[in-house]
């Protein structure tokens, strides 16, 4: 990402802003990368079960795991700037891709259902922190 995109995005996220990304099973490297870049003196660390992010509308156990790719369990991971989460990042979930049609990835009503209500808690959360 080009300096002035990535002060731009810092910028942004600094002054109320939020960012939300999903690996979709193959961007990690690059995605963590670009996130150690933005934010080198804030780490990406793991959002606790308990965090308001998952029970912001609807009352999710955590990230929900739509997607099975290589046995490792759904991270939701997070920046935090000046103590407001400022970017969260799913990691071997595949939210997004579990909010398509059902038929697109055919995960089953059930797993559509989750993603969905993440989708939801998310938006929701970022309107009332």
């Amino acid at each position: 990402m080009p300096n002035s995109v990535r002060l731009r995005l810092r910028k942004y996220l600094n002054g109320a802003g939020f960012r939300c990304a999903d690996d979709n099973y193959g961007l990690d490297q690059s995605l963590r990368r670009e996130l150690r870049s933005l934010f080198p003196e804030n780490p990406l660390v793991e959002l606790p079960s308990t965090h308001p992010l998952y029970s912001s509308f609807y009352k999710l156990p955590g990230l929900p795991k739509i997607h099975e790719h290589d046995g490792k369990p759904a991270e939701g991971l997070g920046i935090f700037f000046e103590g407001r989460l400022v970017v969260f990042y799913s990691y071997s979930s595949d939210i997004g891709d579990g909010m398509e049609d059902l038929h697109v990835h055919n995960d089953g009503e059930q797993l559509h259902e989750l993603a969905l209500r993440m989708g939801v808690n998310i938006v929701s959360w970022f309107f009332n922190p």
